[in-house]
């Protein structure tokens, strides 16, 4: 049976050696199939348009709105969240923003 110390220590050289980190795949695709139209309020949308900043949905996705909300279905989660709340005081319904 051999032992630790029946083999020598590996020589250390001085080198650089390089960390491979493994990254997600991501799809690289127009991912259509994955994209909705989501219900945000419609001040934010116009808001978000203007100065760029992320949108929040009913569903809790967050982007920037920059397609047309009409070429996707409507998201099933900002829909059912939609429809469970009761009317609102304003008469504000909301608005769909499309996917990023």
């Amino acid at each position: 049976m051999t032992t630790p110390q029946d083999y020598p220590e590996p020589e250390r050289v001085g080198g650089t050696s390089t960390l491979v980190e493994e990254t997600p795949q991501v799809s690289h695709g127009d991912g259509d199939h994955e994209r909705f139209a989501h219900y945000v309020q419609k001040d934010k949308i116009m808001e978000s348009a203007m100065t760029g900043t992320p949108v929040i949905a009913l569903c809790g996705k967050v982007w920037v709105p920059g397609r047309d909300p009409k070429k996707y279905p409507v998201c099933p989660m900002c829909k059912e969240i939609y429809e469970s709340m009761g009317p609102g005081g304003d008469g504000d319904k909301g608005g769909k923003g499309g996917d990023k």
